[in-house]
């Protein structure tokens, strides 16, 4: 079964639903995959979070399930401080959860896509103006 993250990039998008979502998954009670949704308020900050070293992050945690953070940077060749930085980034959107284990900490992921939804205009402007 394939676990879809929903990206909305706006502030007129649908709320965010993913504190919700973790809160569940921390819990261990069963989540409902249909509105797992997170809610990038803009395009540059869509730009920022989701650029290439960090999906190359997020697609290694999800393929070899990293134990630390430094097993991680050796699967995607870089330096730990480096890889921390990003880590954290992704952290504080939700996308990573860090489980401490000892004096490491294990990056997991709970999804196994992004879908990414970006209006291109002002789509409330557009029907206003026809």
């Amino acid at each position: 079964m394939t676990r879809t993250l929903h990206v909305t990039v706006g502030t007129d998008t649908a709320e965010s639903d993913l504190d919700d979502r973790l809160a569940a998954i921390d819990a261990d009670t069963e989540v409902a995959e249909a509105n797992s949704t997170l809610t990038v308020e803009s395009l540059d900050t869509y730009s920022r979070v989701f650029r290439g070293t960090n999906l190359e992050l997020l697609e290694a945690i999800n393929t070899h399930e990293p134990e630390s953070i430094r097993e991680l940077a050796r699967a995607v060749d870089r330096h730990p401080p480096e890889v921390l930085e990003n880590i954290t980034e992704l952290e504080n959107y939700g996308l990573v959860e860090l489980i401490e284990e000892g004096r490491s900490k294990r990056p997991m992921v709970w999804y196994d896509e992004i879908n990414v939804e970006m209006p291109l205009g002002d789509s409330e402007a557009d029907v206003a103006a026809v």
